[in-house]
């Protein structure tokens, strides 16, 4: 239905869609509030450190104290074998199984099998300073993949992880590094759940036209661009707190793209942006909510519920939220509010209901068009719902109810996708309409039907004629190159983690706040070197590295690496797989819009800005012990 404004001004002369040209914008205007707060995070740790790096507390000296004592204790144990199910066991082991020290033997073993084995002193100087060399090449490729040849990001990893793999075979044969296993870098669960959430994504679009997906990309549209950035970053708030980030950029990169097409909007980038920078927000709130998150929780030597993580987690993610849109809204408010004088006229149109002449003329053009192209019987028809919506809905809510029951995401996403593809099939064959094979030649001659043979010569019946199938169809659609762009940065950052270069940048930058890190004023350094380790090298790793370097850390530490390692992901391009995704998904549609030099200019200020507010708020409101209750610190 119309709204009242274009029914009360229909008499008026036809409005035609105004967008603005893109103005050139100057360098200071475009990096001016990117500088300021790099300026603003040296002036904070001047400040916090202008009388050196503050001395052992007791509670930091008895934690060291009692870490050596239970490492030392796990090291005499006898190595027998032991069978688990999951990971390395269940952390509450009775005293006849040998309790927490069985369990601590375990944890370390499975540490130092699958997660981090520390192989630094292997390597000789030529060899970690050229393997280095190579990560950091290959990492400027991805950041800038135009530069050279068009190969495109997928591309460029996996040449990466081969030339890794052949490097670090040359440097073992010669002497200068240990063996690279870089099947045990591969992560598998990232690659099953991206599959199964790209499987998902696809029959929940494709099965039926107007179908969920349809609806649910109609919720976000509107003629009003603030609102639509507004709706777009609600969404992705909170369906990365719900389910994880990446699957929900993964759904709606495709749809922002449409909608500013539908639009014509001269800029996508506020929209790519308002998607990618919530969605890495509003993941931080659960312990689900990304793969950091999940592997944190799993390796925390504490245990940590999901209701204590998202009531820690609060208010840091509501402050980042308010702080990241507001900036979107200042940034971008030439593209948000066409025709406004500034700032204060921006406010009046957001609070007060005001409109810019070049708003109304986009109200007007958008309403039009929608009565220019609905006929009755479809308006009659909006809020129908098919069967095939209707188990679609069922499939998502049933996805979703198991997800936040913590069954295994991977295997949960995977069966979502093969059940929708089997109700997909069914519908193809027995309820969608057979593709006609009616042929006409150039004079609307009817053709004969083609004839087909078997090896034999015989003629095959149309009846017997093979059947279209989902290979040939839907799951052609899969982006393999997304997954083969994941397994190259496993196996370039794979590599790059054994040289111990990262960990001996953490450590050396630490200084003496590495035996205190979430203490007083330490805190604010350690969540700056976390997020400039998770841009170098990536959350993932970044939380794998730092639960080798401090096992016994507190669950309040491990908040605090959860908080910047996430909003970390908002720096630079390659600070966190979504942004990967919505690159790759906008570019595979034909908007290259969303680029690294592009997304820097908003994602340092509005990353550091996030990052510091949301440490305080951590610092001076949190329900986890800051002491170890497992290693016996609290005591």
């Amino acid at each position: 239905m119309a709204s009242p404004l274009f029914a009360a001004e229909h008499h008026a002369a036809p409005a035609v869609e105004v967008s603005a040209a893109p103005r050139k914008v100057s360098s200071l205007r475009k990096w001016g509030p990117a500088m300021i707060a790099v300026a603003f995070v040296i002036a904070v740790n001047a400040v916090m450190f202008r009388d050196g790096t503050p001395q052992l507390t007791p509670q930091a000296q008895r934690k060291l104290s009692l870490s050596a004592e239970r490492t030392r204790a796990v090291q005499q144990m006898k190595d027998t074998a032991f069978q688990v199910r999951d990971g390395f066991g269940s952390r509450h082991l009775t005293e006849d199984e040998g309790g927490v020290m069985e369990y601590t033997r375990r944890r370390h073993r499975y540490l130092g099998d699958y997660v981090h084995v520390d192989k630094s002193a292997a390597f000789s100087v030529f060899g970690k300073v050229s393997t280095s060399l190579i990560y950091f090449a290959f990492w400027v490729f991805l950041m800038f993949p135009n530069w050279f040849l068009p190969i495109g990001r997928p591309g460029i990893a996996l040449g990466g992880g081969l030339s890794m793999v052949v490097w670090r075979f040359i440097l073992r044969e010669t002497g200068h590094g240990p063996y690279f296993n870089a099947e045990h870098v591969i992560i598998m669960e990232p690659l099953f759940l991206l599959f199964g959430l790209m499987l998902t994504t696809i029959y929940i679009e494709k099965m039926e036209r107007g179908g969920l997906f349809d609806k649910l990309r109609d919720s976000l549209d509107d003629p009003v661009n603030w609102k639509r950035s507004a709706k777009i970053m609600a969404m992705s708030t909170i369906g990365s707190a719900a389910v994880m980030n990446d699957s929900v950029v993964l759904i709606f990169s495709g749809v922002v793209v449409d909608l500013c097409v539908r639009h014509k909007v001269a800029n996508s980038l506020p929209y790519l942006l308002s998607l990618a920078t919530t969605a890495n927000i509003g993941s931080a709130l659960t312990m689900t909510g990304n793969p950091q998150n999940i592997l944190i929780v799993s390796l925390a030597y504490d245990n940590i519920g999901w209701i204590e993580f998202a009531s820690n987690m609060v208010l840091p993610v509501v402050a980042a939220t308010i702080i990241n849109s507001a900036m979107m809204f200042v940034y971008y408010g030439s593209e948000l509010f066409p025709g406004s004088s500034g700032f204060l006229e921006n406010f009046g149109i957001m609070f007060g209901g005001n409109r810019t002449p070049e708003m109304l003329a986009q109200e007007h053009a958008y309403y039009a068009r929608q009565s220019a192209n609905k006929d009755p019987s479809a308006m009659m028809d909006d809020g129908y719902w098919s069967v095939w919506s209707r188990l679609q809905a069922v499939v998502v809510l049933l996805f979703l109810v198991f997800f936040a029951c913590g069954f295994d995401v991977c295997v949960v996403s995977i069966c979502a996708g093969a059940i929708l593809m089997c109700i997909s099939a069914y519908k193809r064959q027995h309820y969608d309409p057979k593709p006609s094979t009616i042929q006409y030649d150039e004079d609307g001659n009817l053709l004969p039907a083609k004839k087909t043979y078997d090896m034999d010569g015989n003629e095959i019946e149309p009846e017997d004629e093979e059947l279209v199938t989902e290979s040939e169809t839907t799951l052609t659609e899969v982006d393999y190159g997304l997954l083969m762009l994941f397994i190259g940065q496993f196996l370039l950052i794979g590599s790059f983690d054994d040289t111990g270069v990262p960990q001996g940048f953490f450590n050396m930058t630490m200084g003496g706040c590495a035996d205190q890190m979430a203490e007083g004023a330490c805190v604010y350094w350690f969540v700056m070197i976390v997020t400039v380790l998770s841009n170098i090298a990536s959350n993932v790793p970044v939380c794998q590295m730092l639960a080798a370097t401090f096992p016994y850390a507190s669950p309040y530490e491990w908040l605090q690496v959860s908080f910047s390692a996430t909003i970390a992901g908002n720096l630079t391009m390659l600070g966190s797989a979504a942004n990967m995704i919505v690159a790759f998904q906008a570019a595979k549609v034909g908007d290259r819009t969303f680029t690294s030099e592009r997304h820097a200019p908003f994602g340092i200020p509005s990353t550091l800005l996030c990052l510091y507010a949301g440490t305080f708020l951590l610092a001076k409101v949190h329900f986890s012990p800051e002491c170890s209750e497992r290693l016996g610190e609290c005591a």
